[in-house]
C-alpha cells in the first residue's frame, strides 16, 4: 500500500508540473502557431480558386456559358479569394498585436476540461497515462513536435536464481512457483531529430522478486551467511521476497508511423514491432520471508522481515521483444543476492511486459 501511495504522488506531482509548464508557454506558443497559420490561409484560398476555376473551365467545355461568362466568374471568384485572404490576415495580425500588446487574449473565453483516452495509441495528444487537461484553445497550445512520452509500465512472470556451477534444473527453487512483478514509470525520448527508429527509454521501477525454496525448506541467517535449512514442521508456504526501487535505463530500436495533424506531427509505435535491450541500478529496500504451517492443530502465518545478508544495492543487465504495448521481457542480476555466502546466486527473471502510454 505504501508503495502505491508513493507511486500515485509521484505520477500526481508530475502531472502537475506537466501542466504548470503548459500555462507558462502558453503565449509563446500561440503566437508561433498564429504567425504559420498565416501561409496556410494563403494556400487554403489559393486552392479554393483553383478548384472554382476548374468548376468554370469545365461547364466551358460542356458548352453551357460563354466564354465572356467564364472570364466574368473567374474574375468575380479571384476578387472573392483575394478579398478572403486580406481579410482573414487582418483578423490573425490583429490576434497577434493583441497578444504581444497585452500577453494574453483577453477576449477569448478559456475554459478548463479534462479528456480521459481509453485508446492506447493517443500518440497525437499531449497526455499524461491517459489523462490531459487542456483549455478550449488547446489545439492552438499542441505542441509541434513532442519528442519524449511518458509511459506505465507493468510486468510479471517468473523468476529464480542462477547458481555457479549448477543449471535452473538443479535450482533449490521452485520454478511455477517462484514469480515476480515489476510496476513503474518510463519517459521515451527520440534520439533523432528527423527519425524514430531508435528511443532512448528511462524512469524508474518497484520490482518484487519471490522466491519459493523446494523440500520444505527456509532461509535462516546464520550470522554471516544465510542458508536453506530443512524446517521442523511441514509447510504449506515459504517465500522468500526482495522489493528493489531499481531505475531502468534501455535503448529501444524499431518502426514506427509518422502522424502529421494541422499545426503538429507525432511518431506512433502502435502495431510495430520493437526490441529494447539495458539495464538498471537500484536499492534493496526490503527483504521478508513468508512461512505458513500447521502446529498443535493450528494454522500459523508467519511474516519474518530482516536483512538476511543481502546487498543492497542492486545492478544488471534487461531486454524485451515485442509488438505494440506488449513484449516478452528478461532481466538477470549482476549482484549476487546474498553478501558473503560462498556460492554465488543471481537472480534472473522471465515474462511478459506492457508499456502504456
Amino acid at each position: 500500500m505504501k508503495t502505491f501511495i508513493l507511486h500515485a504522488a509521484l505520477a500526481v506531482a508530475t502531472l502537475t508540473m506537466s501542466i504548470a509548464y503548459g500555462q507558462e508557454t502558453k503565449e509563446k506558443t500561440q503566437i508561433e502557431i498564429l504567425k504559420e497559420t498565416k501561409q496556410q490561409i494563403i494556400t487554403e484560398e489559393k486552392a479554393a480558386l483553383k478548384k472554382a476555376v476548374e468548376q468554370i473551365n469545365s461547364k466551358l467545355e460542356n458548352n453551357e456559358i460563354s466564354s465572356t461568362e467564364a472570364d466574368n466568374l473567374k474574375n468575380e471568384a479571384a476578387q472573392k479569394h483575394a478579398l478572403n485572404i486580406e481579410n482573414r490576415l487582418a483578423i490573425i495580425d490583429n490576434k497577434i498585436a493583441l497578444l504581444e500588446r497585452n500577453g494574453t487574449d483577453n477576449n477569448t473565453q478559456v475554459g478548463a476540461k479534462v479528456e480521459l483516452f481509453a485508446d492506447g495509441d493517443n500518440e497525437e495528444a499531449d497526455s499524461f497515462f491517459g489523462v490531459r487537461v487542456t483549455n478550449n484553445d488547446s489545439d492552438d497550445r499542441r505542441k509541434y513536435d513532442r519528442r519524449t512520452k511518458s509511459l506505465f509500465v507493468f510486468s510479471f512472470g517468473l523468476n529464480n536464481v542462477l547458481i555457479d556451477g549448477q543449471s535452473l534444473d538443479d535450482s533449490p527453487y521452485k520454478v511455477g512457483g517462484s514469480r515476480y512483478a515489476e510496476l513503474g514509470l518510463a519517459w521515451s525520448t527520440r534520439v533523432f531529430k528527423e527519425s524514430n527508429w531508435l528511443r532512448f527509454k528511462y524512469g524508474f521501477s518497484f520490482q518484487f522478486n519471490g522466491l519459493k525454496p523446494t523440500d520444505n525448506r527456509v532461509f535462516v541467517d546464520t550470522g554471516d551467511q544465510t542458508e536453506l535449512q530443512t524446517f521442523p514442521v511441514d509447510l504449506d508456504k515459504s517465500k522468500f521476497r526482495m522489493d528493489n526501487l531499481v531505475f531502468p535505463v534501455h535503448f529501444e530500436f524499431g518502426p514506427s508511423k509518422k502522424i502529421e495533424g494541422k499545426n503538429y506531427f507525432r511518431y506512433s509505435t502502435h502495431d510495430k514491432f520493437k526490441f529494447g535491450i539495458g539495464g538498471y541500478a537500484g536499492f534493496n529496500l526490503g527483504t521478508r520471508q513468508k512461512l505458513k504451517f500447521e502446529e498443535n492443530n493450528e494454522d500459523v502465518k508467519q511474516k519474518l522481515k530482516a536483512n538476511y545478508n543481502t546487498n543492497n544495492f542492486i545492478y544488471g543487465l534487461s531486454g524485451y521483444i515485442g509488438y505494440s504495448d506488449i513484449s516478452l521481457y528478461v532481466k538477470y542480476d549482476l549482484n549476487t543476492i546474498f553478501k558473503n555466502n560462498p556460492v554465488k546466486q543471481r537472480n534472473i527473471s522471465l515474462g511478459v511486459r506492457w508499456d502504456w502510454d
